[in-house]
């Protein structure tokens, strides 16, 4: 499995060893060689060369100014272009060291909030120098006989002149017109300080920091100055869209130059990701969405809908970053929009929608195309009366099984058409025959063992008891088929500390027998008759141990404890019994018990942004990774509940977990009162959870493209099946696509998804998933379908991923230049020409750059020395296996307006977007982002806002102890009670919620979830992200 993240790099670049070809990870040593974007010779990322100004990103200094080293070749202006480059006009790679000014600090420790987001440059040209340079730039001027449409579409002359499409709709925001010059640069010992940004001040009134130039203030409504042309030029088709203008001066000017007060830029100005949610729902919202069309976009996860599948996959089960492939993989790489689909194979369908069907053909089993093996799906045609098929992925021509022929009518359609589903549906699932199972031999239902770890702490905690007492109402509620009356899984108990205890509770003992296994070098299972039973025949003897288990303990001192030794037990519990499972490992502390798997408490804040970071991420011995392989291989899936309170290496303890698909739920500080109704609304949501265990994924697709890299909880033994011990609803896998020809325009770009699993009945099943996509030769169609909620789920993992292979300055600089470089292709190819002032954002991508100024403020990218690495740890855990619904929601939370809320209607109030000057002191807000929630109150809350929600009389009686609220009698309690319900009920983690009162200490914490604000941490704001960006896009197109 290669290890490498995501990337895709400018051709201006420098490759990096263990980006190129290095392998990291498993995997065969080339393997990056073939595919992946570190692989691609022409796109392997690396630090920008001199004489290409580099982004002036708030993470890590920014390229050296000045003659470039020996050895380069300095960019002309003509040979660059937004693309890659052709084999002729290649950069040269450094063959050396880089450049000695690089190599300092990525960013000098800086503490609390003692130097903003974007350092400012104290710029030591003198006005004169710069006025030279201004002149030199031509602004507001095309120069002598230059045309402004031959200017505009450098090295694409008929770009705007040839009969198109109408260009998608576009948002343009003039920025500050000079925002194309190249900063003076202040050397400052070798390091060279970030130019400053483009002077925007915040709502609040605090003055940018550089007076602006007055000579070049451009007021919007007049026109743009002396030398333009009007705007209203034939340029073709004006867009739709408004045009916001705010005035501002360049970037990085002297600081000592007069001019009037800085104009304050207005938030409502830019995009609004709550806007796009409302628009979508005001749309689509409660109507049906039939997927009968290829290609089409469908309604954003935030909307509700019905989704009738008449022939492609509902979108609950696959999501993609466009709708509409490039037919050609040099438009994809002019475009470096990652072509990907976020797949939820087993994703919940509403009681409203049809279940899936499930397609039996006894003996022969599914019907499948003999050269590519693809399944019987809507994309197969039927020809020659019925008596053979072609196939829709590789055209292959295949005979009609005998029993299953059938005539054609009038159009060519089987008459049979809509009585099967797997000719009319996008999903489905067949009934697996003996070929499909393990050793041929049907599989027995599944398996779960609870697992707990009874020393000093969890004892004393009161845990274990909580544990024991739930688990004897919780096991009446394992999850069984439809149809069938009682669960055919069957449970196993499981305790220890430094050693290991088993338990019989076969059903005609009168008590549980303990055995108790010392060796955890080498375990095994003591015993086969009597470990794994059925609840309802064995209840007795079950009830009966988990009623001793804590007083068998009660007396413990025994603190250390061991963990790898605990998964091998169970995995070697189910190998013996034949059958997968879960496990359910409930922990509390780092293993330092003498036993495979120890581990030492390795936490180190010194590494925090140096290149050994990433060792922080991965597991700290090697026995995880092989305890892993061997888990997927049997079928066993690891469910961790850890309960820590100082430091016990999520990243090493969690990684089972993550390979076999199972969930990592982390409660820090446990508490029995507060905590323990999160941790058993997890407990039980997890166990009754549908789910698909000893399960392998195939992603096939048509030709001209081919799956190329996998992001997930998912283990892969090679390039193309993902496999995962167990895959439940909530868990998604996230595929990226490369060209490896040309497609066709008429037969689009077909995907079909095939997961073979065992069901929680015993049958082995596939379940099949398909959807098509367009493809077009026009760059426009092809940002006009992006989704962005997939493209960051997309972003968010790839760079999740390649944390462990790469510094996280690097990472951070990449998305960073992603960004910049679609939104410049699209201005390059797709937009009306218009100043260069003007950021211009394609329609479906502009909310693109708020979601990842979020990811690169999350706390997994933030290398921060207040963020606990186990946090980090988990956060990056989590992400990996969220599906975009999940990722949606956890980088852009949900803020919503308690205090106004209508008490007659079922509807919630609509959110409000997430920035401090949204809340107000009278008002009371909720904000949740999926695993947390906090309930936050202005100091001026109306009294009796607080007598409804908390009974009491003011704000100042209000306690910030209580983790939930009470159960009050009255229409305002109520309805905020249903609303957290059904906040609660669309995520898979529980989430707990937190009082916070304003302009008291939790706040802080409340605070970095505001993320439209600069963040405490030193994130960018929105807005001067926003500027960041279109600093890059103007010196890309420049």
């Amino acid at each position: 499995m290669s290890q490498q993240g995501y990337v895709a790099a400018p051709p201006y670049s420098q490759s990096q060893p263990g980006i190129g070809g290095f392998s990291a990870g498993f995997g065969p040593p080339n393997s990056s060689l073939h595919y992946g974007h570190y692989g691609d010779p022409n796109s392997s990322y690396s630090a920008p060369q001199p004489g290409v100004s580099k982004s002036s990103v708030p993470f890590g200094s920014s390229a050296p100014v000045g003659p470039p080293p020996p050895g380069t070749h300095q960019f002309s202006q003509t040979n660059f272009q937004n693309g890659p480059s052709t084999a002729g006009q290649q950069p040269h790679r450094f063959q050396g060291p880089p450049p000695p000014s690089n190599t300092g600090p990525s960013y000098p420790p800086y503490s609390h909030q003692s130097q903003p987001a974007y350092p400012n440059t104290a710029s030591t040209s003198s006005t004169t120098q710069l006025a030279n340079q201004l002149n030199s730039m031509q602004i507001n001027s095309y120069g002598p006989g230059i045309t402004p449409s031959t200017r505009m579409s450098t090295g694409h002359p008929a770009s705007f002149q040839g009969p198109q499409l109408p260009p998608p709709t576009q948002q343009q925001i003039a920025l500050p017109p000079g925002s194309q010059l190249p900063p003076p640069a202040n050397n400052v010992n070798g390091h060279c300080v970030q130019p400053s940004l483009p002077p925007m001040a915040r709502q609040d009134g605090i003055p940018g920091p550089v007076p602006p130039n007055p000579n070049l203030q451009q007021l919007s409504g007049q026109p743009p100055g002396p030398g333009y042309h009007p705007q209203q030029a034939n340029y073709g088709p004006r867009m739709a869209g408004s045009q916001l203008s705010y005035p501002g001066a360049f970037p990085g000017g002297p600081a000592q130059l007069p001019g009037p007060q800085q104009k304050k830029l207005d938030p409502d100005s830019i995009p609004s990701p709550i806007q796009v949610i409302e628009n979508d729902k005001a749309s689509r919202g409660g109507q049906i969405y039939a997927t009968n069309t290829r290609g089409q976009v469908p309604p954003l996860v935030t909307t509700d809908c019905i989704i009738q599948d008449q022939g492609h996959a509902s979108p609950r089960f696959i999501r993609c970053t466009t709708y509409c492939f490039p037919s050609s993989s040099d438009m994809a790489k002019q475009a470096r929009i990652p072509l990907a689909a976020v797949i939820q194979p087993f994703a919940i369908v509403p009681s409203n929608e049809t279940p899936l069907y499930v397609v039996n053909h006894g003996e022969t089993g599914p019907i499948r195309c003999n050269r590519c093996k693809a399944y019987m799906c809507p994309f197969m045609q039927f020809i020659e009366g019925g008596r053979r098929y072609q196939c829709g992925f590789c055209n292959c021509i295949n005979d009609v099984p005998p029993f299953f022929f059938q005539h054609l009518d009038h159009i060519g359609r089987r008459v049979d058409h809509y009585e099967r589903p797997e000719l009319s549906l996008g999903s489905y699932e067949y009934v697996a025959t003996l070929d499909y199972c393990r050793n041929n031999k049907p599989p027995k239902p599944p398996a779960y063992i609870f697992m707990i770890d009874v020393s000093y702490r969890n004892i004393n905690s009161g845990l274990v008891k909580l544990i024991c007492d739930e688990l004897k109402t919780l096991l009446d509620k394992l999850p069984r088929e439809e149809q069938e009356e009682s669960s055919a899984i069957r449970v196993g108990f499981v305790t220890y500390n430094k050693v290991l205890h088993f338990f019989n509770v076969k059903s005609s003992l009168a008590q549980p027998q303990m055995m108790v296994v010392s060796d955890v070098g080498e375990v095994f299972v003591p015993l086969l008759d009597g470990f794994l039973v059925n609840f309802q025949e064995s209840r007795s003897v079950v009830t009966n141990l988990l009623d001793q288990i804590p007083e068998m303990f009660a007396d413990t001192n025994e603190s250390e404890t061991i963990f790898a030794p605990v998964i091998q037990a169970g995995m070697e519990a189910l190998k013996a019994a034949e059958c997968a499972g879960k496990l359910f490992i409930f922990h509390s502390s780092l293993p330092t018990a003498e036993a495979p798997g120890k581990l030492r408490n390795r936490d180190d804040k010194k590494l925090l942004n140096t290149d050994k970071e990433k060792a922080l991420f991965q597991p700290q011995v090697n026995s995880y990774e092989a305890l892993a392989r061997d888990c997927v291989a049997n079928g066993c899936c690891v469910n961790l509940f850890l309960f820590p309170n100082q430091y016990v290496d999520v990243a090493s303890m969690g990684l089972v977990t993550m390979y076999t698909g199972g969930t990592l739920y982390k409660y820090n500080n446990f508490q029995l009162n507060a905590d323990s109704p999160q941790f058993l609304s997890d407990l039980r949501k997890d166990i009754e959870k549908k789910t698909g265990f000893d399960a392998v994924m195939r992603v096939r697709t048509s030709t001209g493209f081919r799956a190329t890299d996998f992001f997930g909880a998912i283990y892969m033994n090679n390039t193309t099946d993902v496999e995962m011990a167990a895959v439940d609803c909530d868990k998604a896998v996230t595929v990226e696509f490369k060209h490896d020809d040309k497609l066709n325009e008429d037969s689009g770009a077909l995907i079909q998804c095939a997961v073979l699993y065992t069901s929680i009945s015993g049958q082995r099943r596939l379940r099949i998933h398909n959807t098509g996509l367009n493809c077009s030769s026009q760059l426009a169609d092809v940002y006009k379908t992006c989704e962005t909620d997939a493209l960051i789920n997309f972003f968010a993992k790839s760079a999740f991923k390649a944390i462990l292979s790469q510094p996280l300055k690097t990472v951070r600089e990449i998305l960073v230049n992603q960004t910049a470089h679609m939104l410049a292709c699209y201005r390059k190819n797709c937009a009306s020409p218009s100043t260069i002032s003007q950021l211009i954002l394609p329609d479906a991508m502009k909310v693109l750059p708020v979601y990842m100024n979020c990811l690169l403020k999350s706390c997994v990218l933030a290398g921060r020395p207040e963020i606990p690495t186990d946090e980090r740890a988990y956060h990056r855990q989590l992400v990996m296996s969220m599906g975009v619904a999940d990722t949606q929601l956890f980088l852009y939370p949900q803020l919503l307006p308690i205090h106004s809320l209508d008490l007659k209607s079922d509807a919630v109030p609509a959110a409000i977007r997430c920035s401090e000057e949204r809340l107000s002191e009278g008002g009371a807000f909720l904000l949740a982002n999926g695993l947390s929630m906090f309930l936050w109150l202005g100091v001026s809350t109306p009294p009796e806002v607080i007598q409804g929600l908390f009974n009491v009389p003011s704000f100042a009686h209000i306690s910030t102890e209580a983790t939930s609220l009470p159960d009050l009698d009255n229409p305002l309690s109520k309805k905020l009670k249903s609303v957290l319900e059904h906040i609660q009920s669309q995520k898979p983690y529980t989430m707990k919620l937190i009082i916070v009162k304003q302009r008291e200490q939790p706040e802080m914490l409340f605070r970095q979830f505001l993320v439209e604000d600069k963040s405490i941490y030193g994130g960018a704001s929105y807005v001067d992200f926003l500027c960041c960006v279109h600093k890059e896009i103007c010196q890309l197109l420049s």
